[in-house]
């Protein structure tokens, strides 16, 4: 039994007063300079991801595999961030970084990093991926690598599958300068005509629709691949009969893509963000990367057509955009990736006979169940819940939240068949999740022609939550099944994706998820909650009361300890709790994928704080917040990062975690990431992240992740034994 006053979340505000007191009061005691850059510690951040593309251990498809996702990551990076720097320059809104620095400043660490950063990336393919490839029978060839005999049947290839779908656009007076796409593959072509000499500039688009590397004969065992760029490269003159080609070269633009929407003077939410979709096509270049073979007559033709500084031109040598690796996964190669994981299903949602259908209201109904994907099933456990939620008669009302999902979603199936079968449903649809913005058009406008209740969260803020309440009526009750996540309703991302999961019939959990959806659906967020802590309103301070809790009892000679795992710790106020926390002699482990703007390690201030960082097959995604509380442990998953967005911006949800099981497996976990003994990036006073993968004799250390894949079924079912 729950006692619900002792895990009421609520503040009072007769002390809000003496707490900020309080706070103040220890800010001034803090060192000035205490932070680590944001947009640095980001690029630190895909640096770790490089480190694995360069780790000669891992299987090498994988490695190109991370190639491509450094360059994704890099590409948003600079769509979101060094873009809305820039607009903030622009726009004269300008202010300090979180480390008080100007953000011209910070453009001009950003670039020598990243351009750094840039020419390592194609160092590593250059020079090791792709030898490694090539050596292992996949091979990405140059035109100068091909037979006569390879020529001639990508000659037919070329005529008849990417000609006809060429657009060469010129320019000259009548035509100007083309609108070039953000992240799109470009040719910058200088030709002569031969009539009369004159030199005309050329931009050929490479076509996106068409697989990036052209596949060729190869021996049995043996794969070679010529990038598309260079196949039309090599055939210009029959884009340009009668013109002598001077030069061709690689270039890609990069575009400001973020969204901005004035939701407040927004009657129709979808509409506005469909117009600014559009608009988000021609946002203003912020980065252009070139081959280094560039010449600087066209060089800076670009330049100055596309209005760009010379701090913005990468010059690059290899292949450009190498996103186009992941198109390397359809080898069929298996020896060369990591050995596949099909996840389980979780004990407790195991069906009692082979073949035959678990009832999961049954086995919530029993007891709290915790799902920790991908090890354990995504579908046999959140999507089950919710399709035996649509068929159930006696299912009254399904509420969730949705804020990225796919495109195919079974998920959003289970949704329409429950209105269709005359079931209440609500769908709390996150129109401006990222880059999903379009994707989640379509399906709220798809939910809402099959009768389900559509809404869009409250103006302002996002809805990043991720919760399911199922209403269903038993012997005349209506009882609360609830499932508060850490991830997304994506069964996709959900195969990748370390993630959390509670499901639970805790009659108090369901008064809250209740509460939460009506204001979600209604106007505000205002009431407190007895198990969750809920933002923008409360998370905040609950957490800095929960961290100060752990300082005074560590001032009183008490144990005192605190751990957080999120994708980002950025959060000045959180950090500054935590720094007085180590002060006081509270040992804090910080696991962070992402951002890290803490400094552990300063005489004094943090001491006391350990922040390690695990990269690898799968993206760490779930976020933890354990503290000690005098031996009675206080641990808390949700969907709340340390950042200012995600604690003042965004409607965020922990709930705490009450099972003694759960409890042990959630700081089991916690001790195996944070060991000596165990695989992980370790950061430094000085802000460097150095990895430690293996001992002092070379022997590799724990693998986190694999030692959870072999574990957590194996954990389970001998729990479920006792």
């Amino acid at each position: 039994m729950i006692d619900t006053d002792v895990l009421d979340t609520g503040l009072g505000d007769e002390d809000d007063d003496d707490f900020d007191e309080m706070v103040e009061a220890g800010d001034a005691q803090l060192p000035e300079h205490r932070y680590m850059d944001r947009e640095l510690s980001w690029l630190a951040f895909n640096q770790r991801v490089l480190e694995l593309a360069e780790d000669p251990s891992l299987p090498v498809l994988e490695r190109a595999n991370f190639l491509a996702i450094f360059a994704s990551n890099l590409d948003e990076f600079f769509m979101v961030r060094v873009a809305g720097l820039k607009r903030r320059i622009v726009t004269g809104l300008a202010v300090p970084t979180n480390v008080g620095r100007a953000p011209q400043d910070v453009l001009a660490d950003i670039s020598d990093a990243a351009h750094a950063l840039q020419l390592r990336q194609a160092g590593v393919w250059l020079d090791v991926v792709q030898p490694a490839l090539a050596a292992a029978g996949i091979e990405v060839v140059s035109w100068d690598d091909l037979s006569d005999e390879d020529r001639e049947d990508l000659y037919d290839y070329f005529q008849s599958q990417v000609f006809p779908v060429l657009m060469p656009l010129a320019v000259d007076p009548a035509h100007p300068f083309p609108y070039i796409s953000g992240l799109s593959l470009n040719l910058a072509i200088r030709i002569r005509n031969a009539k009369t000499g004159r030199q005309e500039f050329a931009r050929l688009k490479v076509p996106p629709m068409l697989p990036r590397f052209v596949a060729l004969p190869g021996k049995p065992g043996r794969a070679r691949y010529l990038p598309l760029e260079q196949l039309i490269a090599n055939h210009l003159g029959d884009l340009f009969p009668g013109m002598e080609i001077l030069e061709h070269h690689t270039f890609r633009l990069t575009r400001n893509e973020d969204v901005v929407i004035e939701e407040d003077e927004t009657e129709n939410l979808i509409q506005a963000l469909e117009a600014e979709l559009l608009r988000r096509r021609f946002g203003p270049p912020i980065r252009l990367e070139v081959g280094d073979d560039m010449d600087e007559v066209t060089l800076d033709l670009l330049i100055n057509e596309l209005s760009i500084t010379e701090q913005e031109v990468y010059r690059l040598p290899g292949l450009l955009d190498l996103r186009g690796l992941f198109e390397l996964s359809a080898v069929d190669r298996p020896e060369l990736r990591y050995a596949p994981h099909v996840p389980t299903t979780a004990v407790a949602f195991q069906p009692l006979e082979q073949n035959g259908r678990a009832d999961l209201f049954a086995a919530i109904r029993k007891a709290d169940v915790l799902v920790h994907h991908p090890y354990e099933s995504f579908a046999t456990s959140v999507q089950a819940f919710l399709e035996q939620a649509a068929r159930d008669p006696h299912v009254l009302a399904i509420k969730q939240t949705l804020y990225r999902t796919s495109g195919d979603s079974p998920i959003v199936q289970a949704l329409i068949d429950a209105a269709e079968s005359g079931k209440q449903v609500l769908a709390l649809v996150e129109l401006k999740a990222r880059f999903d913005e379009a994707a989640n058009i379509v399906w709220a406008r798809k939910l809402e022609k099959a009768g389900v209740h559509v809404v869009y969260g409250l103006v302002g803020l996002k809805t990043h939550c991720k919760l399911a309440l199922i209403i269903r009526e038993e012997d005349g009750v209506l009882q609360h099944y609830s499932h508060i996540g850490t991830g997304n309703y994506n069964p996709k991302t959900s195969r990748i994706y370390e993630d959390f999961g509670l499901f639970t019939t805790d009659g108090q959990v369901g008064k809250d998820l209740t509460r939460l959806f009506n204001e979600l659906s209604g106007y505000a967020i205002e009431k407190k909650f007895k198990r969750l802590l809920v933002a923008p309103l409360h998370l905040r301070k609950g957490l800095l009361r929960q961290i100060d809790k752990e300082r005074r009892n560590a001032l009183a000679g008490r144990p005192a300890a605190i751990r957080i795992k999120v994708n980002s710790m950025v959060d000045e106020e959180i950090i500054d709790s935590l720094y007085r926390a180590s002060q006081a002699g509270v040992k804090v482990d910080i696991w962070v994928r992402g951002i890290c703007s803490i400094k552990p390690g300063m005489p004094g201030v943090s001491e006391n704080i350990t922040v390690r960082s695990i990269l690898g097959r799968y993206l760490e995604h779930s976020r933890i917040f354990a503290f000690h509380n005098d031996g009675d442990a206080e641990i808390y998953i949700g969907s709340a990062d340390m950042m200012h967005r995600n604690l003042d911006r965004r409607v965020e949800a922990l709930v705490r975690v009450a099972a003694p099981a759960h409890l042990k497996e959630l700081t089991e976990l916690f001790d195996r990431a944070m060991s000596d003994d165990t695989s992980s990036w370790w950061l430094g006073r000085d802000g460097e992240w150095t990895r430690h993968s293996v001992d002092a004799d070379g022997t590799p250390l724990l693998d986190l992740q694999d030692y959870t894949m072999a574990n957590v079924p194996r954990r389970r079912r001998a729990r479920a034994v006792r």
